[in-house]
């Protein structure tokens, strides 16, 4: 053979070797491309259900555009590697028929994992809840710590971590979105004037919110709302005020504290139980044997 000839059957290896080198370029290009624009796109369309940072933003587009990303990308890879084989005259046809029997069985073996991939992007589109955020989801209660296209990290306030697939969330309870609330219930005996008692819970709270170390975290001042209920125990009242979310524990606490401490001193009474314990024999029980 000639070195004519040689290169004459060299040229059509290269030329193929060419198409196959640009496919692939195109596909790398096409991905970095998709890498860079999708976040963009995202950060200027997302849906933004609450006031939020630029970082928070980032945050929720990062996870939104990592589903895309992904999908993107395994489109173009497949369409790649179809042209590809189509260069090199490699006949698909049987390639494709075992393609759609393999997607078809690995598709009902992978459908739980779509299903989370596709309960977070609605999770993180329209913004359920935020890392920081306490909440309860699919019976668990918590502090969210991670929020991932495929799952949340729930961290329990005795530092149990749950990991819990997105398709298993139906529905959210968020207890630390945009406002929080004062909810506390107080029982005074019967024998206490219930407007004084009015009088003195309101005057600890206004105390509460002229505090500078609490009273910026109050968006109201809480105050006696209502009679709640007359009890067995005693008269049940409401008290009521809004917080800055995640605040309203720790403002009730030390709420409760202080009206304790304000009560010892007006001398109102908070009834509790009693129970009567005899040491030594049991009293004798005399008999009514009359009529």
């Amino acid at each position: 053979m000639s070195i004519s000839d040689f290169v004459f059957n060299l040229t059509p290896m290269v030329g193929l070797a060419v198409k196959v080198v640009i496919i692939l370029a195109i596909a790398i290009a096409l991905n970095i491309f998709q890498k860079k624009m999708i976040p963009r796109v995202i950060i200027v369309g997302i849906p933004k259900v609450r006031v939020e940072s630029r970082d928070q933003l980032a945050i929720r587009a990062k996870a939104m555009a990592s589903i895309f990303i992904k999908i993107i990308a395994i489109i173009i890879w497949i369409i790649a590697i179809v042209m590809v084989l189509g260069v090199i005259k490699v006949d698909i046809t049987p390639l494709l028929a075992t393609l759609g029997v393999a997607s078809l069985g690995l598709g009902f073996a992978v459908q739980n994992i779509i299903r989370d991939y596709l309960q977070g992007l609605f999770i993180v589109m329209e913004d359920w809840y935020r890392i920081g955020d306490w909440v309860t989801i699919a019976g668990m209660e918590g502090e969210v710590e991670k929020v991932s296209p495929r799952r949340t990290v729930l961290r329990e306030i005795n530092g149990t971590m749950h990991v819990i697939p997105n398709s298993q969330i139906p529905f959210a309870s968020n207890q630390t979105r945009d406002w929080a609330r004062i909810n506390l219930y107080v029982t005074v005996a019967y024998k206490e004037d219930i407007s004084h008692v009015y009088q003195v819970i309101n005057a600890v709270c206004q105390g509460l919110k002229d505090d500078l170390d609490f009273g910026t975290n109050l968006t109201t001042t809480p105050s006696a709302m209502r009679v709640s209920d007359l009890g067995a125990r005693g008269v049940e009242i409401c008290i009521r005020g809004y917080t800055k979310p995640g605040e309203q524990w720790g403002l009730t606490g030390e709420l409760r504290k202080r009206i304790k401490n304000r009560f010892d001193q007006e001398g109102i009474e908070i009834p509790w139980p009693h129970t009567k314990v005899y040491f030594g024999n049991t009293p004798e029980i005399t008999e009514n044997t009359g009529c």
